[in-house]
């Protein structure tokens, strides 16, 4: 059982924000939420990552009289958060298939006893009847269902058994209820609604926007190189996750990375079960390393300080996209996102969406998700205010954090091009790949042009005003705005869709953008992107001495470093400086318990850089 201290009977929330987590006030929504399930009502969380979703019922679970149930997807993520809890002396546990069936019933009794806080607990063991009866023998406080996007088939993980948790509100109808997710669209808010049936509960929908992240999109252009610039220039000393669509894929750039002297390791699902769980601990628990992964990795991990994420290629919906990059900067510090999408990635993923056996409707919803994607990959203004568009919000205002702010995006009316490179796919039989294409628009005679009788057509050599690179961006733009498909026999080629037809007729007009790859990568200048980037040589090597200590004393306790302090949280000793425990006990983020137990160890710290 965790070594935790009880707290006094029902505290003031505020009373145990201050003290069990240090901070000295809440944020946005977080008082009205907490307000409203402490009351006994039901609540609907839509709050970004990094927004204080945690809190929104761990509080609540410890001022109300019981144990509050979390409902979590995840073994890492319950693990995670147990740890943290721990830390702060709050009495927490779970219940998952790590532990022996002694342990398990030492938390089984210590919740129907009264000796618990908070009790995690995974989907697939809440409504079996042995843990039923359990809650039946306990006294309960709340159920809170983290991650609640699973229970929606809209949704980019869905879970099937988190459609029975509905079983809740029919056994307990007395007890409030709080679903929370990172990451809904009107779609998938109404489908958590209905299938938890949340119908009378308060929705609590605080803004998506998440301004200390960076977000960067670039084509594709000798990738592995632009990866390893952005890491090197960016983040030299950082972690961050890097996506891969394919396992394959996975395991050669980790390998890559690490030939380049980049401590990466791989994560997928093919990956031996042990192999899987070493790599996951030792990016939670060391300082600076690089997962790079399949979307396997990711949803539950509670890292805070996790400084960048890399999609090494698309994923299918802008709704997976922000789920992946909202693993960075957790803690509300500087982080960056960078996509690389190049021309073969639009074709895949419009013939993965054409070639689901999927009902109608889902393949509809697929449809417009990939189309938000794509738009948001090719959109001329602003990356945020995209994002948020798309999630029902309205930002007035560029963001001024993101690419195509750093470098705003030219348009250009580019029917005529459209046109000439929608006759070169007609007249060549809509068969060929786009490098036979601009080929044939360039008037490069090769082999395989001269071969066909390619060179005797009207389209040969009409392109030459333009690059090979500037032809590229064209018709990645017909195939990203569905002008032009995948062969469906996959043989490579590219073909005509209805949508060409006004066009070649010139009866639509195409406006195109000029593509920015070029001056994107020269705003990716060498210099540190992160918490430390502006500090003074003084105040760097306190930083780096306070991230030592806390990794020493995190490996003792076989924790990750971020349960002792946030990242935040040592850059504010850095700023602050105080030199006794009550200047340390006023920074956010050192609760008594932790100031208790590590406050003189940091102070050394910093008394030796006064």
């Amino acid at each position: 059982m965790p070594d935790a201290l009880p707290l006094t009977p029902t505290p003031d929330a505020r009373t145990v924000l201050r003290n069990v987590w240090g901070y000295p006030d809440f944020r946005g929504m977080q008082a009205a939420i907490v307000e409203q399930v402490i009351a006994g009502g039901d609540a609907l969380v839509l709050m970004p990552t990094g927004g204080g979703k945690s809190l929104c019922y761990q509080i609540p679970a410890l001022v109300r009289p019981g144990v509050g149930i979390v409902v979590s997807p995840l073994i890492a993520l319950m693990r995670d958060q147990v740890d943290a809890l721990r830390q702060l002396g709050v009495r927490a546990a779970y219940l998952n298939s790590t532990l022996d069936w002694r342990e398990a019933l030492e938390v089984e009794r210590a919740c129907e006893r009264g000796g618990l806080d908070l009790l995690y607990v995974a989907p697939e063991r809440l409504v079996t009847p042995r843990f039923l009866d359990l809650l039946e023998r306990s006294r309960i406080a709340l159920f809170a269902l983290d991650e609640a996007h699973c229970v929606s088939q809209w949704g980019h993980d869905f879970r099937p058994e988190y459609l029975q948790c509905s079983i809740l509100h029919e056994r307990f109808p007395d007890v409030p209820r709080i679903a929370l997710t990172a990451t809904a669209d009107a779609q998938t808010r109404a489908d958590i609604v209905e299938r938890l049936g949340l119908g009378g509960a308060e929705v609590f929908a605080a803004s998506f926007d998440r301004p200390n992240i960076t977000y960067r999109v670039q084509t594709k252009d000798n990738e592995r190189r632009q990866l390893l610039d952005f890491i090197r220039h960016r983040h030299g000393e950082d972690a961050g996750i890097v996506y891969c669509m394919s396992r394959g894929k996975v395991e050669s750039v980790a390998q890559w990375l690490r030939e380049q002297g980049i401590d990466a390791l791989p994560y997928h699902a093919g990956l031996e079960a042990e192999t899987r769980q070493a790599n996951q601990d030792r990016f939670i628990k060391a300082e600076g390393v690089v997962m790079v992964a399949t979307v396997a990795f990711g949803m539950g991990i509670d890292k805070p300080n996790v400084r960048f994420v890399v999609h090494m290629d698309p994923p299918r919906s802008l709704e997976a996209y922000y789920q992946e990059t909202g693993r960075a900067g957790r803690d509300g510090l500087p982080a960056e996102a960078l996509m690389l999408y190049g021309f073969q990635d639009v074709v895949q993923l419009r013939q993965w969406v054409e070639a689901s056996d999927a009902p109608a409707r889902h393949k509809r919803t697929e449809r417009q998700k990939l189309e938000a994607l794509l738009g948001f990959c090719e959109t001329a203004r602003c990356r945020r205010q995209t994002i948020l568009t798309y999630f029902g919000e309205e930002a007035p205002q560029p963001c001024g954090n993101c690419d195509t702010c750093f470098t705003p995006v030219a348009t250009y009316d580019g029917t005529v091009e459209a046109q000439k490179a929608l006759s070169a796919v007609y007249r060549t039989g809509q068969r060929f790949g786009v490098g036979h294409l601009i080929d044939v628009l360039r008037g490069l005679a090769t082999e395989k042009v001269v071969e066909r009788g390619h060179e005797k057509l009207k389209t040969f050599g009409v392109g030459r005003d333009l690059s090979k690179a500037e032809w590229q961006s064209v018709y990645r733009q017909l195939v990203a705005h569905g002008f032009l498909c995948a062969d469906p026999e996959g043989h490579g080629g590219l073909m005509l869709t209805e949508a060409a037809t006004p066009v070649l007729k010139g009866q639509e007009a195409v406006r195109l953008r000029k593509d920015p790859a070029a001056e994107a990568r020269r705003t990716l200048r060498p210099g540190r992107s992160g918490p430390s980037e502006r500090l003074s040589p003084a105040d760097d090597a306190l930083w780096h001495e306070l991230k030592a200590l806390r990794l020493e004393l995190a490996r003792d306790q076989g924790v990750p470093p971020y349960v002792i302090f946030h990242d935040a949280t040592l850059m504010e000793m850095v700023r602050a400086r105080p030199l006794d425990a009550v200047g340390l006990g006023l920074l956010p983020g050192v609760g008594s318990r932790k100031l208790d137990r590590y406050g003189e160890e940091f102070l050394e710290v910093i008394r030796r850089h006064a």
